[in-house]
């Protein structure tokens, strides 16, 4: 993952969910229809984090740029959780 170190339409680099450190790679756009900024990537594999939640799970998403609420979804064949969310991103 390349870093990214200015806010924007993308992050990508450390963060955490709960205590729990980990690396994400996030994305964004703001969508016209129904006015609100959606976000979205995938965290990388971390066996904590499998333990600790399920598809499904909300979860508090922190960068070195702000936190935002968002939910966990489907895990890629490469054990990486999706993660969404609406509003404004925690980058």
């Amino acid at each position: 993952m390349t870093e990214v170190h200015e806010p924007g339409e993308e992050y990508a680099g450390p963060a955490s969910i709960e205590d729990l450190a980990v690396r994400v790679d996030l994305r964004g756009h703001f969508e016209p229809i129904d006015g609100r900024f959606h976000w979205f990537g995938r965290i990388a594999a971390d066996e904590a984090l499998n333990e600790r939640h399920r598809s499904g799970a909300t979860v508090t998403l922190t960068t070195p740029h702000g936190s935002a609420e968002g939910r966990l979804s489907d895990v890629d064949p490469w054990g990486r959780f999706r993660v969404t969310g609406l509003g404004a991103p925690p980058f």
